[in-house]
């Protein structure tokens, strides 16, 4: 056999052992993810940074990434239902649907997330802004991550119990830095923040639209116009991915502050610890924006 030879079946080999491939529908179930697959793999993302699942489209490029991973990870219908048919034609041992966990506790939407005949779900799908649904998200993907690789349980475990251990300990510090803004009213652009706002006692006044892909009706904005023509709201919040003209002219002539809330945490690198990086920058965000 000659040294080429060999070298080609080394080769080989080492491919046929690489780790599972995991794609996640979206960057914030990509942090959550990285923090359990430490020291196994790092799992891909689908949707790049500046794009929205609100409004998303399948490139054939993605149909094939999809095909190809040992494992998906998504929410679900509610929020990326792009991905509804493709994954469907995935084995069910392949997939893990999130919103489909019986165990997972979801903030309920109210009636009006239901007007107009528009249907948004039942249930508020931003989880990864929550506590309680982020450790139950956490355990599921350890499970799942353990049964497909069951040679790295150990591994898998040792990290779900640091993660979690290090999301407390945030928790903590967040409260502190989040309660001296508690009382100071607000507006958003949509209604992604709940189980934040829920966790931290925050004073939401209201939002825009309920789903970043309707426009805010007119009766809205006069709304939020009067209120803050009679100073109830310290802050309002634009986010990235959407920049509406309507936040300008709502706010024009008013002593409101602007802010920036990034519920997808664009602007943040993917690595150990960037799960958390997102979360200070959000809590950032409102303590900046609501002091005085």
């Amino acid at each position: 056999m000659t040294r080429f030879t060999l070298f080609l079946l080394l080769s080989i080999a080492s491919v046929g052992a690489k780790a599972s491939t995991i794609l996640t529908s979206i960057k914030p179930i990509q942090m959550i993810t990285t923090e359990l697959t430490q020291g196994v793999s790092q799992p891909d993302v689908l949707l790049s940074s500046n794009a929205s699942p609100h409004d998303y489209a399948l490139r054939p490029s993605d149909v094939k990434r999809v095909h190809s991973a040992d494992l998906v990870i998504w929410f679900g219908h509610e929020l990326e239902p792009f991905m509804e048919k493709v994954v469907a034609a995935k084995p069910g041992a392949q997939v893990l649907t999130l919103s489909h966990l019986p165990e997972l506790q979801l903030r309920e939407f109210g009636e009006h997330h239901h007007d107009d005949g528009h249907d948004h779900g039942t249930h508020d799908p931003h989880f990864w802004l929550g506590i309680k649904p982020t450790q139950q998200i956490a355990s599921a993907i350890v499970q799942k991550l353990i049964e497909i690789d069951p040679e790295h349980q150990t591994q898998y475990q040792s990290n779900l119990a640091a993660f979690n251990q290090q999301l407390m300990q945030l928790n903590h510090k967040l409260a502190a830095q989040l309660k001296p803004v508690s009382k100071s009213g607000y507006y958003v652009f949509h209604d992604a923040y709940g189980y934040f706002e829920q966790d931290y006692a925050l004073n939401q006044l209201g939002y825009f639209t309920v789903s970043p892909d309707r426009k805010p009706g007119a009766k809205t904005l006069i709304q939020i116009r009067t209120a803050l023509a009679s100073g109830q709201a310290q802050c309002v919040f634009a986010e990235p991915q959407f920049t509406p003209a309507v936040i300008e002219s709502v706010t024009r002539g008013s002593e409101v502050k602007v802010g920036e809330l990034d519920p997808l945490g664009t602007q943040i690198t993917v690595q150990p610890g960037s799960y958390f990086t997102f979360l200070r920058s959000i809590a950032d965000s409102f303590s900046s924006c609501l002091t005085p």
